[in-house]
């Protein structure tokens, strides 16, 4: 059943903000996938839940990543560290972190570049960017989240393969569930891989990040009212 192979990776939000302390989680994903509006509605949840949220614009590749982030960080009422186009990745998210540190911080949420067509750079800031957080704080990065386009169906897959070789991914986000997607990719996600799924985008709106439940989900997908 559906639910047998969706209910082992569902899980809730609140586990990416414990243990109590800075948690530092990072966010990759294709450009394109939604990922940077995920940011923003993940600070906007967490912060409603009352944890203080700083977000860190490392994907400096991007000019219009990094002025998404900001308007996010204005629009949520979080703090945004970012610094010029090109600008060293790294180096930012080192400097986020000290100052999520100084700043009595409970999340950092640091985006990254997600261009694929030179693996070998983004391999190497990835681990540039692990590498450097880790002298702030040894056990950090604490999460290091997925996004990916449920519309982009077995494309999704190659993404898992590829960042899991870049980088050790902790978990998965799904975006664009609405419209004509019926998500039916999450399914064989979850049953090959096995990666904990912790929330599905279903809109551009500030609301429309929902914590992945398995029956819930199941039943959406098969056509099924839930009783």
């Amino acid at each position: 059943m559906v639910t047998d192979i969706l209910t082992p990776v569902a899980r809730p939000l609140s586990d990416l903000t414990s243990p109590p302390g800075l948690r530092v989680i990072v966010i990759a994903g294709v450009n394109g996938t939604g990922k940077t509006t995920t940011i923003g509605k993940l600070a906007a949840r967490f912060t409603e839940d009352g944890h203080k949220v700083m977000l860190a614009a490392a994907d400096t590749f991007r000019a219009a990543a990094i002025d998404q982030i900001k308007i996010w960080g204005e629009r949520v009422g979080v703090p945004v560290i970012a610094g010029a186009q090109n600008s060293d990745p790294a180096a930012l998210a080192f400097d986020a972190m000290q100052r999520a540190q100084a700043e009595n911080m409970d999340i950092l949420l640091i985006d990254t570049a997600g261009r694929l067509h030179n693996k070998g750079d983004l391999m190497a800031e990835l681990e540039k960017i692990a590498r450097v957080i880790r002298k702030v704080d040894p056990a950090a990065p604490h999460e290091t989240l997925l996004v990916l386009d449920a519309t982009t169906g077995q494309n999704a897959h190659a993404q898992v393969e590829t960042f899991r070789d870049l980088v050790d991914i902790s978990g998965l986000i799904v975006t664009k569930l609405d419209g004509s997607a019926r998500g039916g990719v999450i399914v064989s996600l979850a049953d090959r891989f096995a990666l904990p799924i912790y929330a599905v985008g279903v809109g551009e709106g500030i609301d429309d990040l929902r914590p992945f439940e398995a029956a819930a989900f199941a039943n959406s997908l098969l056509g099924l009212e839930a009783e």
